[in-house]
């Protein structure tokens, strides 16, 4: 079967055979200077790689030429995206699931996790509790039963969130992660006001996929990895595509996920608005030790450099599946969101407890709070952005990506973040943190280098408030 990229059939945009040929290619040529000075120069040009020649750069073992890779991809990400980072949090309304899932405790033979399903009610106070958090941006998460968790409970539960102003919050967008689903479903969810879908493919190899997902619905290789082409027919022009890294050898989802984002630009003329880079983490009834293609923090960093370089324009999320080392060695590498103050149990926002992870979909490993996770971000010189202006004015689908990459949305985003995070710093931070925060802004709006940022004093920030400096974007 030829490698089609603009086809819709799922077999033929993610072609196998292709793959393996990209596999082979690049192992012959991982040493070829030459080769991977030709391709660095293209990627310097910062308008993107092929699949085939992102490989060669990923399989590269020649240390020096590595260190160019890195750097290629840190200035990349500075150029597209500057010091903002995106925050947002998952919030998980049920885990009943009919699915047979290998690697995901919401498996329908799970019997030791505790099922939950939340009420409208029950939405409200996880909404509330978001809210006074600081959070503006959820991902809701379901597990796919058509009984249980139908089409109209998520569009009802999107409802209620937008609905809930408390006190000074507001989720002003929902990016929904539900399964696979049919274009009138699809269309419904457009009409909801969505932000991103995003859909997980898990695994590029089809019998790898099949494996994995014995039972269910899920089952259906084509039918899942098609979804995003029935999203964008029914008119939803961002979303989010990922893949679950330890299920499968990780040269082939990386080229299986460079084909889907060339697949998206090729047939609809944008690619992905997100793609996320997930590790296989232990959960009830899982243990990732089973998955034998796990992969060490050096290539996971080298998988997000890469990618980076390879899609310069396609937001990339890490979440807190990562640790804090983790997270903080690929933030420079590409990483543009990041979520803060996660709980990936039903119900675990309003009323925490010590065992509501019984119905986690996975263990967390970075389980600082919102405003811890803000006040690391500022030290580290990155601005915690809650900016949903680009959904609000439409700035999605192709009118995003046509400004990105022209190097423009930082036009939008850079003076939209700042205002967020002074919006954030009046009404939820810790002392501490707004400090460092005004300082972080002040240093912003001055153009005063990072590492001066701590010689900024109290009385600075006093002449912010009585209006005796004179600051411009």
């Amino acid at each position: 079967m030829k490698y089609d990229p603009k086809s819709p059939h799922a077999e033929e945009f993610i072609n196998d055979e292709e793959i393996k040929a990209c596999l082979e290619y690049a192992e012959k040529n991982k040493h070829n200077v030459e080769l991977i000075d030709q391709i660095l120069e293209k990627a310097r040009l910062e308008k993107g790689l092929s699949h085939k020649e992102a490989l060669v750069l990923l399989d590269c073992d020649i240390e020096e030429k590595n260190q160019e890779i890195y750097a290629l991809a840190e200035r990349i990400k500075k150029n597209y995206y500057g010091n903002r980072i995106v925050m947002f949090a998952p919030l998980y309304l049920s885990n009943y699931c009919v699915n047979g899932c290998l690697y995901c405790p919401y498996h329908l033979k799970n019997k030791h996790i505790a099922r939950k399903k939340l009420t409208q009610d029950e939405i409200r106070k996880e909404v509330i509790a978001l809210q006074d958090m600081g959070h503006k941006r959820l991902a809701i998460e379901s597990g796919e039963d058509p009984v249980n968790n139908p089409i109209e409970y998520i569009l009802e539960s999107i409802k209620t969130i937008y609905s809930i102003k408390h006190k000074n919050g507001a989720i002003r967008r929902v990016n929904v992660n539900i399964a696979a689903t049919t274009h009138e479903n699809y269309k419904k969810l457009k009409d909801a006001g969505i932000g991103t879908y995003i859909l997980f493919q898990e695994t590029y190899n089809k019998e790898s996929y099949e494996k994995l997902h014995p039972t269910g619905p899920k089952h259906n290789y084509n039918y899942h990895t098609e979804a995003m082409d029935r999203a964008m027919e029914a008119g939803i022009d961002d979303v989010g595509c990922g893949v679950l890294f330890g299920l499968e050898l990780y040269r082939y989802e990386f080229v299986g996920i460079l084909m889907h984002a060339e697949h998206l630009e090729a047939r609809f003329g944008v690619g992905p608005h997100t793609i996320s880079v997930p590790r296989v983490r232990r959960a009830d009834d899982i243990d990732p030790d089973v998955f034998d293609n796990g992969i060490s923090d050096d290539t996971f960093a080298k998988i997000v450099a890469c990618i980076r370089i390879a899609v310069p324009y396609t937001g990339m999320i890490v979440s807190t599946r990562e640790s804090q080392k983790s997270r903080e060695r690929v933030l420079h590498l590409g990483v543009s969101q990041i979520s803060g103050g996660s709980k990936t149990s039903v119900g675990g926002y309003a009323e925490p407890c010590d065992d509501d992870e019984d119905s986690a979909q996975f263990d967390v490993s970075d389980r600082r709070t919102l405003d811890e996770v803000v006040k690391w971000l500022m030290e580290l010189g990155y601005i915690p952005s809650f900016c949903t202006a680009c959904y609000r004015e439409g700035r999605t689908g192709d009118r995003f990506m046509s400004l990105c990459k022209a190097g423009q949305i930082q036009n939008c985003c850079h003076p939209n973040a700042l205002m967020t995070l002074k919006e954030y710093l009046e009404d939820y931070a810790s002392p501490e943190t707004k400090e460092i925060g005004e300082k972080l802004i002040l240093a912003e709006l001055n153009n005063i280098p990072k590492e001066k940022v701590r010689e900024i004093t109290k009385e600075h920030l006093a002449d912010i408030v009585n209006g005796k400096r004179d600051f411009r974007f």
